[in-house]
């Protein structure tokens, strides 16, 4: 039994596994008998925030602080260390995040309050995009290096897109605290301090003084990443960004994100109906999703191919480049959060989680026929 269990949480597949299961169990609950139990325990109180804002700003910001670590390694010695690795994955991710926003706000821009989730179907989940590939055979491993690398720019452009779009009235002193606190993490990183544990407790110093500042709290563990030294001082010892990105990894895949998708994948289905259902908000969602990320990712990778801006990954082709960006429309983790951070009004959130599940679905089983296609083409 802990064998199967072990071999299960190795898989690649496992954290697309049990992030969909934590949204299925959230919609089983929130339209079962025991719903109003389970949206009163999201609203119950703690110190003063409830339970929902705790997952929102508190464990994310663990999220966000692997997602920091993760970049940083990636620039330093992954996918995206010298020009000639990024720039196709980049040109790729820019097309992936600006025409699923044009979708969505030719449907919604007359609105002043819906216009605010136009970032909604930008974001592509790692999690979910990645498990997918795994379930695909002879996947070349360029493919999955250039999902990786698009998956990582496109979340590094989401924390751009909520840092400027998405903060509140800012606030002087907490501002000045979190200044200080980023100073700080930094004159660690260059002086060669090693011990994590610094970094942490500075790190919440600077998560408390972000949440009262007016930006989004997340950001802190996004700075804290980049902050982390990846150096180490000899070659026995590993390097404190990578220690902390291991210990952190299944922490994140296997309790925080499955934790989060629990606390926002739920939607009172029962009270909706099919007219709520089809309205340019959820509708702009699925057709920014399923249409715009892979119109937009596929346009923009071959124009830089035809205007030489960029080479295709070897061993790569362009149905194959087409087939993942389907799989990238699958939004739902950072669309989810982004969709708490759009709207204050909570009939819009269920909207837009019904048009993120609707769209991730769209583009997760079609993505995966469409790449598996491509995949056994290549070995004809």
């Amino acid at each position: 039994m802990t064998k199967t269990i072990l071999r299960f949480v190795k898989l690649e597949s496992s954290g697309g596994i049990i992030l969909l299961c934590s949204a299925i169990l959230a919609l089983i609950f929130a339209n079962s008998p025991i719903s109003d139990h389970y949206f009163n325990a999201l609203s119950y109180k703690i110190l003063g925030l409830s339970v929902g804002h705790w997952v929102n700003d508190g464990l994310m910001a663990i999220f966000f602080l692997l997602i920091g670590l993760e970049v940083k390694r990636e620039l330093i010695e992954g996918a995206l260390n010298s020009k000639d690795k990024a720039i196709f994955p980049l040109i790729a991710a820019v097309g992936g995040m600006l025409i699923p926003a044009l979708f969505y706000l030719s449907l919604n821009y007359s609105s002043m309050e819906l216009s605010q989730g136009w970032a909604i179907p930008a974001a592509t989940d790692i999690a979910f995009a990645l498990g997918i590939l795994a379930l695909l055979p002879n996947v070349p491993s360029n493919l999955r290096s250039f999902l990786l690398a698009l998956a990582i720019i496109d979340d590094l452009g989401v924390i751009l897109i909520i840092a400027l779009f998405y903060s509140t009235k800012l606030n002087a002193i907490p501002m000045l605290i979190a200044t200080m606190a980023t100073l700080t993490l930094a004159i660690f990183n260059l002086k060669k301090v090693m011990h994590i544990s610094w970094y942490l407790i500075v790190g919440f110093i600077l998560w408390i003084a972000v949440l009262k500042s007016g930006i989004h709290a997340t950001l802190a563990g996004v700075i804290l990443g980049f902050l982390v030294p990846i150096e180490h001082k000899n070659p026995n010892c590993k390097s404190p960004l990578k220690l902390l990105e291991h210990k952190l990894h299944y922490w994140v895949n296997f309790l925080i994100l499955p934790i989060f998708a629990f606390c926002n994948a739920g939607i009172h289905l029962l009270d909706i109906s099919l007219h709520q259902i089809i309205n340019p908000l959820s509708i702009g969602i699925v057709l920014g999703l399923f249409l715009g990320k892979p119109i937009g990712i596929y346009s923009f990778s071959y124009l830089s191919l035809k205007f030489k801006m960029a080479k295709l990954p070897a061993g790569v082709n362009l149905i194959q480049i087409f087939g993942v960006s389907i799989l990238c429309g699958i939004g739902f983790t950072m669309s989810i959060f982004i969709s708490s951070l759009a709207f204050l009004n909570e009939d819009y959130i269920n909207l837009s989680k019904i048009g993120i599940l609707g769209g991730s679905f769209l583009s997760a089983v079609i993505g995966f026929f469409a790449l598996k296609y491509a995949l056994k083409k290549q070995r004809y």
